[in-house]
């Protein structure tokens, strides 16, 4: 009877941080599809709107690291609850807006919340597939590109049904809100881990010295910084396949508009796919299998579509992106979330916030190499970090693994 009790409260919980993600998702689309309606309110020029997008990255940043040891100390619950009703309230501040200031504070604020939720509600996510005992990472984060999904079919009939602004995210937020207060108490309250992928990855007390007297960097450190500059490489392809992906197309193949937007349906297409999938893959081969494997498929989509000379092979290129990117990052936040059982939050945040700069930077690179190849040569940059994150795949597997092999 016990047994079935707590059967039921873990399956509670999972459609519960489901649910947060798939909200998650939601509201970033609502922004998003109203961003024509809100430049033109506020008169922001598309250059200045950069740099407030920026701005808002870079709010989603603070408040990812801020949320971590928060999270440590209060429980991820907590704070999904928490960050959840800042996000909601925050996102009609931008509908709100009637000048570039209003719009810059609401769009900080808006980004401060959901750099939280991005954090809380992934370690609420580790604390719910370690109680399961089975990988179902893969499936919160296809939640999230459902709810996105939801959000911009949603927003889309509302400006269609000319919705004022500030009545749809008006609406959407008190939804929200609502869902929130009925989500957060089936969350899972934190515990301390005693399995022994956590166990085995606590660190000694006290750094050892190195040869030369020097102080060696902690070994759970280590682990996190290489996770991070993995997880900074695959979303750094994710950023250079939304943002240039329609655009080689149309450049290298001559191709028309209509065209060459396929090459990012094809992308979103099998990443949503493949995260949906990804769980089952997972728990056959294991997370290192997910990602060095996932990373050469995406090296290869690259490779596809820098030699191909038809729309056809390329499509096909971008298509194989999508599927290589889309289990590499759920596991990367699993393997950060089970270094130490105190630390879970602070340690994701700091794999979070690392890898949301090569989300933001990965177009940028791509932009600047521009400068001095054509477009498509340029991509054979990320396809050899790709090679890189392949060769060090293993930092994702259990501790216990990696001294067992």
């Amino acid at each position: 009877m016990l047994d079935s009790m707590v059967d039921r409260s873990m399956r509670r919980a999972r459609v519960a941080v489901f649910t947060v993600f798939a909200l998650n998702g939601f509201l970033l689309a609502l922004w998003v599809v109203h961003i024509p309606v809100i430049t033109d309110r506020t008169g922001v020029a598309k250059s200045t709107l950069g740099t407030f997008i920026l701005m808002l990255a870079g709010a989603g940043i603070i408040g990812m690291r801020i949320a971590g040891p928060l999270a440590d100390r209060f429980g991820s619950r907590t704070l999904v609850g928490a960050a959840a009703a800042i996000t909601a309230l925050t996102v009609i501040g931008p509908g709100l807006a009637t000048g570039p200031v209003a719009l810059a504070i609401a769009l900080a604020c808006f980004g401060f919340g959901n750099g939280a939720l991005d954090v809380s509600m992934n370690t609420q996510a580790v604390h719910v597939e370690r109680a399961y005992g089975r990988p179902i990472m893969s499936a919160f984060h296809a939640l999230f590109s459902g709810g996105g999904f939801l959000g911009s079919v949603l927003g889309a009939a509302a400006q269609r049904a000319d919705w004022d602004v500030r009545l749809t995210l008006g609406v959407a937020a008190v939804g929200c809100l609502a869902l929130t207060a009925a989500l957060v108490p089936l969350l899972l309250r934190d515990v301390t881990s005693t399995t022994p992928e956590v166990a085995d990855a606590v660190p000694a007390p006290h750094d050892e010295p190195g040869p030369t007297g020097w102080r060696r960097v902690p070994e759970r450190t280590r682990k996190v910084m290489a996770l991070a500059l993995i997880a900074f490489v695959l979303l750094l392809c994710e950023g250079a396949a939304a943002d240039w992906s329609a655009l080689q197309v149309r450049e290298h193949l001559d191709a028309d508009e209509s065209t060459a937007a396929l090459a990012f349906a094809a992308f979103s297409f099998t990443m949503t796919a493949g995260r949906f999938a990804t769980d089952r893959i997972a728990g056959a081969f294991g997370r290192v299998a997910v990602v060095r494997y996932g990373s050469l498929i995406c090296a290869a989509g690259l490779g596809l579509i820098i030699v191909s000379p038809w729309v056809p092979l390329t499509l096909l290129g971008w298509a194989l992106c999508g599927i290589g990117l889309s289990g590499g990052i759920p596991q990367i936040f699993t393997a950060a979330g089970n270094l130490g059982s105190s630390t879970a939050a602070t340690d994701m945040s700091r794999v979070f916030s690392l890898g949301y700069l090569g989300l933001l930077a990965g177009p940028a690179i791509i932009g600047w190499l521009t400068a001095l190849v054509p477009l498509t040569t340029a991509l054979a940059a990320p396809l050899l970090l790709l090679l890189l994150c392949s060769w060090k795949a293993g930092v994702v597997a259990p501790p216990k693994a990696r001294v067992t092999a």
